[in-house]
């Protein structure tokens, strides 16, 4: 009499042991879609690895620190069947190349465009995170003809807003992390570095899954890798710093729509304060049950917000 019961239990469990690695892997950074090349595009004094995807009105997508482009992989895929999606490992860091200067975020935004130029795409979308908001920032300010809208994701910009008092909270020590014996303390441990940011930053890090972690640690074990973040990006933010304020004082507010995104766990609704000091037509949204690494906490929820945004500008 039991045993249609134990068969469809038997066979209930079976399924859900058959879902088990399709439900692990939707965490893990996946390669792009079959449609996108890559290549090492010439920028001052080295390279950058971009890839390109797409046909259509243009989206660049721009990654911060613990990342390189293969974050925007879930964004990328949904964005490529109707635009042209251009995603750049940052100066530095992932397969980028590293050279030992031009860290300040105004040269990357000029690096930016020459690789905008070759492309011949004339005006683009941004969509960026972390230090990705910075170079994002210096292109729409330098070259504010060239980005029609910018959606900017948890990070504050140097120099603007409540930046200084972001320098005194203990979470950022790591902005003056570095030197020749602070690389060779994290020489061969980069993943328990990388750890300390996903645990700290996250707001639930479980959803940074084991893959991510060891993708992104094997990433920033290349050669010169560490030394390019801390000594190149991070060590240029007080030169960002001036200079954005130098540029706001000269140019005022950028006028294109911003779409201001936070981790309820992180900046949150303050993210929309913070781009309205640069700003003037922002828009707000809050991610849920998600810390620092929106992308890889909820990148469903922020796919949702960036999608119909993009299509609306």
């Amino acid at each position: 009499m039991n045993r249609p019961i134990s068969m469809a239990r038997t066979l209930m469990v079976a399924m859900l042991i058959a879902a088990m690695p399709a439900l692990e892997s939707a965490a893990e950074v996946r390669p792009f879609p079959d449609g996108f090349h890559e290549s090492q595009m010439a920028v001052s004094g080295g390279t950058q690895y971009v890839r390109v995807g797409g046909k259509g009105p243009a989206v660049v997508l721009l990654h911060g620190f613990g990342d390189t482009g293969d974050m925007w992989e879930p964004l990328a895929a949904r964005l490529v069947k109707d635009h042209t999606v251009i995603v750049p490992d940052l100066r530095g860091m992932g397969l980028s190349s590293h050279p030992e200067d031009g860290y300040e975020k105004a040269a990357q935004a000029r690096d930016l465009a020459g690789i905008l130029d070759k492309l011949k795409i004339k005006k683009a979308q941004l969509v960026t995170h972390d230090i990705g908001n910075m170079v994002g920032y210096a292109l729409a300010t330098h070259y504010p003809e060239r980005v029609t809208s910018w959606v900017v994701m948890d990070a504050p910009l140097p120099g603007m807003g409540t930046w200084e008092a972001q320098l005194v909270n203990p979470r950022v020590w790591h902005f003056n992390f570095r030197g020749p014996d602070v690389e060779r303390l994290v020489a061969g441990r980069e993943r328990i570095l990388l750890d300390r940011f996903y645990n700290d930053l996250g707001g639930d890090p479980s959803r940074i899954d084991e893959q991510t972690r060891q993708h992104y640690a094997e990433l920033y074990a290349r050669p010169n890798a560490i030394h390019n973040a801390f000594s190149g990006q991070f060590e240029a933010f007080s030169r960002d710093a001036e200079e954005n304020k130098a540029t706001f004082a000269r140019t005022g507010k950028i006028t294109i729509p911003v779409l201001a995104i936070g981790g309820d766990k992180s900046y949150g609704t303050s993210m929309k304060t913070e781009l309205e000091y640069v700003a003037s037509n922002v828009e707000g949204g809050v991610i849920q049950n998600s810390g620092h690494w929106i992308m890889e906490e909820q990148p469903d929820q922020a796919i949702d917000l960036i999608v119909p945004f993009i299509a609306k500008h």
